[in-house]
C-alpha cells in the first residue's frame, strides 16, 4: 500500500504523516527514532496508542482509497464493477453451464462473495503493508499496527460499495432478504473484521522477515480458502450428507469463515429450500434448517477465536516490530 501526501491548500489535509502525528500530540523528538515499538510494550498500552492515533488511521484509509484509483476515470466504480463481472462469470459457469438448479443463484453467490471479499482484500493488502511502506516505517514515529488496520479499513469501504451492488441485484431480480434476520448481517460482519485485523497484523509482521509470506497468503486465500467456503456450492446440497456419513462435519466447520458465509447467505438469500430449476416439482435444500440461535452461537465462537488471535497477533507484532527498521 503506497502512501502519498495530498497537495497542500488552505483547507488541505496535513502535508505528510509527520505533521498528522504532530497534530495528535506526537512531539518531534519521537519522530527521530526508528525503533519505536518495544518488545516489552504491553498489548493494551499499544491499543491505547492506536486509539489515540485514530485520526491517522482514518487518514490512511482515505489515502489508500485515493491512491488505488488515482488517475482512474471510473474511480470507486471499479470496486462495484469488479465483483459484478466476477459474479457474471461464476453465474454463467455454475448456474447456466453446470445447471446447479438453484433459482436466483447470483444472489446466493453474491452473499458469500461479499463477505469473503472483505476478508481476503483486508488480509492480502495488510500482509505487505509494512514492506510497501518501508520508508514511512523507518522515518516516522507512530503505532505500526495502524498500517495493517488501515488496510482492513479500506477493505471495509470497498465492502460498502459492493453491498450497494448487492442491493441493486436484489431489486432487479425482485428477491427480498429475510427481513426479520437482517441483524445477523452485523453478527457475521463483526467477527469477520476482527479476524481480518488479527491475521493482517500477524502476517504483516511476519512478512517483514519472510518475504515469501505475501506470495503464500495470496495462493492460500485466493485459491484454497475460497473453495473451502460454501460460496459457489451449497453446503446442504453438496457437502453435508457426505461429511455426516464419515462423521467429519466438525472438520468442515474448523474453517471460521464457513459459518460466517452461511450467516450472510441465510439473511441475504433468505431461503432454506427452493424449487429446483432443473427438475419440476423437486425441492432443493440450500441451507440447513438450523434455528437462528445456531448462527448466533457459531458467529460468537468465531468472534471469541478472533479476539484471542488478535491478542496473539499484537504480542507477536510487538516482539518483531523492534527490528523492522533494520530488516527493511
Amino acid at each position: 500500500m503506497a502512501i502519498k501526501a495530498p497537495a497542500q491548500s488552505p483547507d488541505a489535509e496535513p502535508a505528510d504523516l509527520t505533521s498528522m502525528l504532530d497534530r495528535q500530540g506526537e512531539v518531534a523528538e519521537r519522530a527521530k527514532t526508528t525503533r519505536v515499538v518495544s518488545a516489552e510494550t504491553r498489548v493494551f498500552a499499544r491499543l491505547r496508542e492506536v486509539w489515540h492515533s485514530r485520526e491517522l488511521l482514518v487518514y490512511l484509509v482515505r489515502t489508500e482509497i485515493k491512491v488505488k484509483y488515482k488517475n482512474s476515470f471510473l474511480g470507486l466504480l471499479w470496486s462495484m464493477i469488479n465483483p459484478a463481472l466476477t459474479l457474471a462469470v461464476y453465474t454463467l459457469v455454475f448456474g447456466v453451464v453446470l445447471h446447479n438448479g438453484m433459482p436466483k443463484f447470483v444472489i446466493y453467490l453474491f452473499a458469500g462473495v461479499l463477505l469473503f471479499n472483505l476478508f481476503s482484500t483486508g488480509i492480502l493488502t495488510a500482509t505487505g503493508v509494512i514492506v510497501n511502506n518501508a520508508g514511512l516505517v523507518k522515518k516516522v514515529s507512530f503505532p505500526r499496527e495502524i498500517l495493517a488496520l488501515a488496510a482492513v479499513g479500506s477493505a471495509g469501504v470497498f465492502f460498502f460499495f459492493q453491498a450497494i451492488v448487492m442491493v441493486i441485484f436484489m431489486v432487479a431480480l425482485h428477491w427480498a432478504p429475510a427481513w426479520p434476520l437482517l441483524y445477523l448481517v452485523l453478527v457475521g460482519l463483526v467477527p469477520t473484521l476482527v479476524l481480518a485485523c488479527a491475521l493482517g497484523i500477524l502476517l504483516a509482521a511476519v512478512n517483514v522477515y519472510m518475504r515469501d509470506t505475501q506470495h503464500l497468503v495470496t495462493v492460500l486465500v485466493g485459491a484454497a480458502w475460497f473453495w473451502a467456503c460454501p460460496i459457489v456450492y451449497s453446503y446442504q446440497t453438496e457437502i453435508a450428507a457426505r461429511l455426516a456419513l464419515h462423521h467429519l462435519t466438525w472438520v468442515y466447520f474448523l474453517n471460521p469463515l464457513t459459518i460466517l458465509v452461511m450467516t450472510f447467505q441465510r439473511v441475504l438469500y433468505g431461503r432454506l429450500t427452493v424449487p429446483t430449476t432443473t427438475a419440476p416439482h423437486t425441492i432443493l435444500n440450500v441451507l440447513p434448517h438450523w434455528p437462528v440461535s445456531t448462527y448466533v452461537w457459531g458467529d460468537g465462537l468465531v468472534l471469541a477465536f478472533a479476539l484471542v488471535l488478535f491478542y496473539v497477533a499484537m504480542v507477536v507484532f510487538g516482539r518483531l516490530s523492534g527490528n523492522f527498521a533494520e530488516e527493511l
